[in-house]
């Protein structure tokens, strides 16, 4: 009740300061996001949900869904307690979606400004970008949710590699990474596996009948009550060979120097130029233009990913995922912005490290596996 309270109260602050009266919420991550791990999603293909929320700037909230989903809304996903509900009918929605506006306008004063987290209505104004801020500083609570999900996923990853085979193909593959995290209620909504020559040949190498010999990438982005946790692991047949570890340890540096300037109040602008800088350091300058490096997640893989021109700023206790990669292996792992620096929650506590020192302080990154 408190993270509902707490996330009502910045919906509030963002509807009077932007001269809004409601704002609709039905994208499937900001259902997510309010109800503190709820879903509206039944189509996975759609980001719209099937059940949508009303915000309004005197904290009212509003559960509204057609008559096919409102009773499993109200016994599965929101408490009765939290939301005042209203139904409509299928047909309706159907033949004239603008009655279900009208429906939403029901419950404000005539006139009153409605803004919309997706398009939804002509006369809606959409407004993502003011609600994806106030999603950005996590809860207390969403911290630790997000924490138990970071290390289930690495956990998971570990487990994963200690049971593909030599000669399996990378679909056979991305099925063991999605069967080893639906086990722990987690679904792995990005799923990339590359082996041997495709890990160099594609940055996201979405799995083919190609049979693993030598050199694995085992990619996933994890989700749980809609929070999403991302992370790369490399895994060798064998030792791997020196080039193969030099790579992978300037990756790491590149993700040590993103870690260490991932701070409250620096730019998304700034934390480019540290990886740009840090590509060159590390021998691999042209590398930052083959690849975006990651940014702030949460309830979208990635909620704005760091460039030269990104303005975005970094806040206390929100989530980051960086990816640098280097043309034949990736580093990746997700950390929450705490008040004594970053906390990686992705860690796979089995697989080698690699420790990067930058002004006297250790980071580290995950290594190759060899198997």
């Amino acid at each position: 009740m408190a993270e509902l309270e707490e996330k009502t109260e910045r919906l509030v602050r963002m509807l009077v300061e932007n001269d809004f009266d409601a704002v609709i919420l039905n994208a499937q991550h900001n259902f997510a996001w309010l109800t503190g791990g709820g879903s509206n999603g039944v189509d996975l293909s759609r980001e719209n949900g099937v059940a949508s929320i009303v915000v309004t700037s005197d904290g009212g909230r509003f559960l509204f869904a057609s008559v096919i989903e409102v009773e499993r809304m109200l016994a599965e996903e929101v408490s009765e307690d939290d939301f005042d509900s209203i139904d409509f009918n299928w047909q309706g929605e159907k033949a004239d979606p603008a009655s279900v506006l009208e429906k939403f306008r029901s419950v404000l004063e005539t006139g009153a400004r409605i803004a919309t987290d997706i398009p939804m209505f002509l006369d809606t104004p959409s407004i993502e970008g003011k609600i994806a801020a106030c999603r950005y500083r996590l809860t207390t609570e969403e911290c630790d949710r997000y924490s138990d999900l970071g290390r289930d996923a690495g956990e998971a990853m570990e487990r994963i590699a200690g049971k593909v085979e030599p000669g399996s193909s990378e679909i056979e593959i991305a099925e063991t990474i999605r069967h080893e995290l639906a086990v722990n209620e987690i679904a792995s909504v990005v799923t990339l596996v590359a082996v041997d020559e495709r890990i160099s040949q594609f940055r996201h190498p979405v799995p083919t009948a190609k049979r693993w010999q030598k050199t694995l990438l085992l990619v996933t982005c994890a989700k749980r009550y809609g929070l999403i946790a991302s992370l790369s692991r490399m895994v060798s047949i064998g030792e791997p060979n020196d080039e193969l570890k030099r790579k992978t340890d300037a990756a790491a540096y590149v993700n040590a120097a993103l870690l260490d300037a991932t701070r409250p109040g620096a730019t998304g602008s700034q934390l480019y130029q540290v990886a740009a800088d840090a590509y060159v350091a590390s021998g691999f300058a042209n590398e930052i233009n083959r690849h975006h490096q990651g940014g702030a997640a949460g309830y979208r893989t990635r909620d704005w990913v760091a460039h030269s021109q990104s303005g975005e700023v970094v806040q206390e206790r929100q989530a980051f995922a960086w990816n640098p990669s280097i043309t034949g292996t990736k580093v990746e792992e997700t950390a929450i912005v705490k008040t004594y620096g970053v906390e990686i929650i992705t860690a796979s506590p089995n697989f080698p490290q690699i420790a990067t020192t930058i002004d006297g302080r250790d980071y580290f990154s995950t290594g190759i596996l060899s198997v």
